[in-house]
């Protein structure tokens, strides 16, 4: 047994009371069987939605030297802009330039953690030339912070628990990501790199849930099923699409699935795709604990697996393990800087050189950009878990 087209739920049947176990049903069915589903009626306006999509585009048609103004290697934050080519997924290069914001933060003490770094204010583009670019943004994370909420309240429900059973893992302040992204058409890559498709690689997003707005009418994304087929997720007009994170996976015991995914490069002449993923964030000082499933729910799980022989072939292991890391934050630093080995140049040299050292002994690794997980990397894969844990305290 394996999906071979992603679920559409109507969110606004959640909220009647009548059709609301219909709902849940579907939804605990597309959590285990599946790990990723379209969701329409999320109650963002369709105005905002077209301001995002325009404010967007409007941001990479800024000239390079405003773009480099607010590149992602200025601060240790990882938020900023990445030109064309420089991330790394899966060991390859990803063909796509974007910029990363977040719900805004201080900038950390120095008492605090090392990880805390990733808590910082938005490297916002020039009003000058985009004047409308950070309200829009500001008012957009907003609104996703809360709808994310909500859903992960109903994917608790989903799963026989109280409402509230995820809500220990969160900040009050939490912080939220969102990322802008243009994967251009191979036409237009540079010379040498015209025959590349990889707009990003292989991966498995992080923390617990993370929400696309395919921002234009291109083919691109794909998950992969549980027999290792690639489905095709293509752009549906009112939807967003939902990923389940490996964060989510390991919190809920293995019962809901984390889908590895990819976007394959849009082909010459078709022009360049734009999407807009927002990432629900979890409390970098959580640490890997789960919730208590019940017994009801976990059985139905088992009977997945059976009836699919036991197997799920995948292009990209699940990698939360208790005893690699103390806290999620220390974990997602170590992803970020293998994501991204500029800013790990500037800000975290010990850090990229134990990655490093990690890879020439022959150990692969996933980056975290979507957020993206590591695969095979980590304490005791080219360094212990309290010499990882160590560099917190540089």
């Amino acid at each position: 047994m394996s999906f071979s087209s992603i679920p559409v739920l109507d969110l606004s049947q959640a909220q009647n009371a009548f059709t609301k176990p219909s709902f849940l049903d579907s939804l605990r069915r597309a959590l285990l069987e599946v790990g990723f589903l379209y969701i329409k009626n999320a109650g963002i306006s369709d105005n905002l939605i077209e301001d995002v999509i325009n404010q967007g585009r409007a941001f990479f048609d800024l000239p390079e030297e405003k773009k480099l103004e607010v590149q992602m290697k200025n601060a240790p934050s990882f938020l900023g802009y990445n030109k064309l080519g420089n991330e790394i997924t899966a060991s390859k290069t990803d063909w796509r330039e974007q910029i990363d914001l977040s719900t805004p933060h201080a900038l950390p003490t120095s008492s605090d953690p090392l990880y805390y770094n990733l808590l910082a204010p938005n490297q916002w583009p020039d009003p000058a030339f985009v004047p409308s670019f950070r309200a829009t943004f500001e008012s957009y994370i907003r609104q996703m912070s809360t709808l994310s909420t909500i859903f992960t309240s109903l994917i608790a429900e989903a799963l026989n628990l109280p409402p509230t059973a995820f809500d220990r893992f969160f900040d009050t302040d939490q912080q939220h990501k969102l990322k802008i992204i243009k994967y251009p058409d191979t036409a237009t890559l540079p010379e040498g790199q015209q025959s590349q498709q990889q707009g990003v690689g292989p991966h498995k997003d992080s923390m617990l849930t993370s929400y696309l707005l395919q921002a234009s009418h291109h083919r691109g994304l794909q998950a992969q099923n549980l027999a290792g087929e690639w489905i095709d997720c293509p752009p549906i007009p009112g939807t967003l699409v939902v990923a389940i994170g490996q964060g989510l996976e390991a919190l809920s015991r293995g019962v809901c699935a984390s889908t590895t995914h990819r976007v394959v490069s849009p082909s010459a002449g078709e022009g360049p795709r734009f999407s807009i993923p927002f990432f629900q964030g979890v409390s970098y000082d959580a640490t890997f604990e789960s919730v208590d499933v019940p017994e009801a729910t976990m059985k139905m799980k088992e009977e997945i697996v059976r009836k699919r022989g036991g197997e799920r072939r995948d292009d990209v292991e699940f990698t939360f393990t208790k005893g690699m890391w103390a806290h999620l934050g220390e974990a997602t630093l170590v992803n970020r800087v293998r994501s991204h080995p500029d800013v790990g140049e500037r800000w975290y040299p010990e850090i990229l050189g134990r990655v490093r050292e990690a890879e020439s002994k022959g150990i692969s690794g996933a980056e975290d950009g979507r957020e993206k997980c590591p695969v095979n990397a980590g304490a005791g894969k080219g360094g212990s878990a309290d010499d990882w844990r160590s560099l917190r305290d540089r």
